[in-house]
This record gives C-alpha cells, sequence and structure tokens, in this order.
C-alpha cells in the first residue's frame, strides 16, 4: 500500500477553473472586500472632502460614488464565479494571448510598486506601535517584518488569504470603533457638521465624486482573483458589493472626521487617527488600525501580482512567482522617497486600467461570452470573434483621454466615469463595425 502524498504547505492556485476553490461564503466575501478596502489609501481620500465639502455633502458623495464604482467591480468579479478563471486570464477574450500578456506584466508591475507602498506603510505604523511601547524605533526591519509576513500568507494561496482576512477584518472594525469612540471622547465630533467650507484641497463636487468612483474601480483588475471561489453567483454580487460599500463609508468617514477634527482644534490636517490620540494614551490602536489595514490590502497585491506573472509564464507552480515577487517587494519598500511618487502612481493606475476593463466588461456581458471557457488559458490565437485590434484600439483611444484629463487639463467632473463610459462605448462600436462573428474556435 502506497503511502499517500503529503499536502504542500504551498498553495496550489492556478489559473484554470479547476483551481478555483469555491470556497468563499457571504461572511468570507464581505469580510475579505470590507478588510481589503479599509486601507490607508482610503483614509486619505477622506481627509481630502473635508473641509472642501461640507461633512454631510462629503459622506453623501462617499456612499452615492460607491454604489455606482463598485458595479464595474462586481461585474468583472461576477466574471471570475461564473468562469472560475481570475482577472488577467480573462483579458485573453478580448485582447488575445498576447495583448493580455501585455496587460498582465503592467499589472504585475503596478501591484509591485503598490505592494512596496504599502510595505513601508505597514513597517512605519508598527514601528510607532513598538516605539510607544518599549522605546525601540527601527523602520527598515519593521518594513521587512512586516512584508515577510504577508509573503508568507500569500505563499498558502487563495485559503490562507481568505483565513487571514476574516479575522483581520473583525479586528479592523473593532478597533476603528475604540478609534471613533475615543475621539468623540476627547473631541468635539458634532461640531463637524458645522464646520464652514474651505478651499484647502481644490476639491469640487465633481471631483470628489470622481474620486471615490476612481477608489473603486482601481480594484477592478484584481477582483475575479478572488471572487471565482465564491460559492454562488449571488455571493459574489452582494457580499462584494456590502462589504466594499461599508468599508468605503467606514474609511472614508474616518479620514473625514480625523481631517476635521484636526482643523478645528488648530493642528495640521491630517488623516491618521495617531495623531489625534497619542496624547491620551490610545496612539497605539489608532496605529493598529493603519497596521491591519495595510496588511490586508497588501496580501490582495501580492497574490494579484503572481497570478499575473502565471498569465504571462503559464505552467508555473504558484509559489515560484510568489516567493520571487515578495522578494521583490521587500526590497522595493527600501528604496528611499517611494511614498514621494505616490500621487503619479494613483494617476498611472486610473490611466492604465480603467479603459482596460472597461472592453473587457462590455465584450462579456455586450458582445458575447463566447470563447470564455478553459481552452482560453491554451489558445495560441483568439477564440471566436477576432476582436484584439479593436479592444487595443478602443483601449489606446481611452488610455490617452485618462492621462490628458489626469495630468493636463482635468475636467470639473473628473475622468475616471467618463473614460469608462466612452473606451466601452467605441470597443462595442468598433466590435459591431468591424468584426464578423467566428462559430469557429481556433487552438492553433
Amino acid at each position: 500500500m502506497s503511502k499517500s502524498a503529503s499536502p504542500s504547505p504551498f498553495g496550489q492556485d492556478g489559473l484554470s477553473p479547476d483551481s478555483a476553490g469555491h470556497s468563499l461564503n457571504s461572511l468570507g466575501t464581505f469580510a475579505l472586500w470590507f478588510g481589503a478596502n479599509i486601507v490607508v489609501t482610503t483614509i486619505l481620500t477622506g481627509m481630502l472632502l473635508v473641509p472642501d465639502l461640507r461633512f454631510t455633502t462629503a459622506i453623501t458623495t462617499v456612499l452615492i460614488g460607491s454604489l455606482i464604482g463598485a458595479i464595474p467591480l462586481l461585474l468583472v468579479g461576477l466574471m471570475g464565479q461564473h468562469t472560475g478563471m481570475p482577472s488577467m486570464a480573462l483579458t485573453r477574450r478580448a485582447y488575445g494571448p498576447v495583448g493580455s500578456q501585455m496587460i498582465s506584466l503592467v499589472n504585475m508591475g503596478v501591484l509591485i510598486a503598490w505592494s512596496c507602498i504599502q510595505a513601508l506603510l505597514a513597517g512605519m505604523s508598527l514601528n510607532y506601535a513598538i516605539e510607544a511601547t518599549t522605546g525601540y524605533s527601527n523602520l527598515p526591519l519593521m518594513t521587512i517584518m512586516c512584508e515577510s509576513i504577508v509573503v508568507l500568507i500569500v505563499l498558502r494561496g487563495h485559503l490562507g488569504i481568505e483565513k487571514v482576512e476574516r479575522w483581520a477584518a473583525l479586528a479592523m472594525a473593532g478597533l476603528t470603533v475604540i478609534v471613533l469612540y475615543q475621539l468623540n471622547q476627547h473631541y468635539e465630533v458634532s461640531a463637524l457638521f458645522d464646520m464652514p467650507v474651505e478651499a484647502r484641497n481644490g476639491i469640487t463636487l465633481g471631483i470628489a465624486f470622481d474620486i471615490v468612483i476612481a477608489t473603486a474601480f482601481s480594484w477592478i483588475s484584481s477582483a475575479a482573483d478572488y471572487n471565482r471561489n465564491c460559492k454562488t453567483p449571488r455571493i459574489a454580487i452582494w457580499a462584494t458589493y456590502f462589504g466594499y460599500i461599508m468599508a468605503a463609508l467606514v474609511a472614508m468617514g474616518l479620514g473625514a472626521t480625523i481631517s476635521g477634527l484636526s482643523i478645528l482644534n488648530g493642528m495640521e490636517q491630517t488623516y491618521d487617527p495617531t495623531r489625534l490620540l497619542a496624547g491620551f494614551g490610545f496612539g497605539i490602536p489608532a496605529a493598529l488600525v493603519i497596521f491591519f489595514s495595510v496588511m490586508t490590502t497588501n496580501v490582495m497585491a501580492v497574490y494579484s501580482a503572481t497570478l499575473s506573472c502565471m498569465n504571462v509564464a503559464p505552467g508555473m507552480s504558484f509559489w515560484k512567482p510568489a516567493l520571487a515577487i515578495g522578494l521583490v517587494t521587500i526590497f522595493g519598500a527600501l528604496i528611499p522617497g517611494i511614498l514621494d511618487q505616490f500621487q503619479n502612481f494613483l494617476l498611472l493606475v486610473g490611466a492604465l486600467f480603467i479603459p482596460a476593463f472597461s472592453v473587457m466588461i462590455v465584450d462579456y456581458y455586450l458582445v458575447g461570452r463566447d470563447g470564455y471557457r478553459a481552452e482560453l488559458l491554451h489558445a495560441r490565437r483568439q477564440l471566436g470573434r477576432p476582436t484584439a485590434k479593436v479592444a487595443i484600439g478602443a483601449y489606446l483611444i481611452g488610455a490617452s483621454l485618462a492621462a490628458y484629463w489626469a495630468i493636463i487639463a482635468p475636467p470639473p467632473f473628473g475622468a475616471s466615469l467618463p473614460v469608462f463610459v466612452i473606451t466601452g462605448g467605441l470597443y462595442w462600436l468598433g466590435v459591431k463595425l468591424f468584426t464578423r462573428p467566428n462559430p469557429s474556435i481556433s487552438q492553433t
């Protein structure tokens, strides 16, 4: 009787539908997206809205913008649940294998850069908590420790991430309640409702709406990576929707609250609750909110970068790119001045990925679902409709518009939603005018 093989300590995640675990129930999916979106950058977004807008107007904008912005996120996640394939593998249908590999390379680069920034932010939060407790400070060491934990979690695959995200989301929710309670105890939170409007960050109502939508759009490229594991389409839709929206309201609301209180009390405007509560003995819970938020998001970034790498070079074992990307992010986080490029990084994300996934959503839901099968992963040409040229053309126009509006001539209403709609419309029109249905499926 032969010995059964011992289970591998590494995740066995892959691109094929067979590797989708369908392990996420409603609570797990809610926790995943709740934990993903309570992050420093989302809190920072809330800070930008106040005092340029009234506090109530800012919160209303967050709610409406999130309700709208999360819809494309849901649609891509639902594609993953239907097909069992991750986001980058799904781009093969509209863009072809070569176009998909190029998008995957860009996505991998962006996620690695994002992970480096997140690792540094996590290290800063952990370093503050340890320094406040023991007096010891070593930012490079804390940064390396944080990212090493991230890599170990990712190596376990989606099952490891799902377990960690549940507990981390619960911890963040509890810590956030403590922080908000202490803010209310030590500051006059009710004064925020009467706080006068003041132009500080150049944020108008239209731009605020665009920023909130862009925050949701920033998750599109990873949505199918996780929701492919949802047990049912209903879970993929509603648990994701409520998890994301609740997190946006909590995180941006926290940022707006902290921003307003810091200004009302004559302090430097900030999004960091640690600065407001450190003097009252509650700096550590505030720092831990930041720490957990960054860690949960960083795990998802490294995991999605790994799947992107596997789409470029199929056949690799999951742990090899996961480990390599993890090591790159550990050393990348130590690059001096990396945070100085954060604003430019956000502009790059919007320009590159909003139009890319607008094309993919239109292709799947409006043009046709033929070809979205496992054979897509092995084809060396497009399956079915020859749409790659149309897709790339629509994408280039959309990316150019996004870059022009974001960098050269920002419109008063923002660029994210118009770019998404225009790119998708151009692709749909191009397919109707320049391609013909092809019932044959070529895998040569």
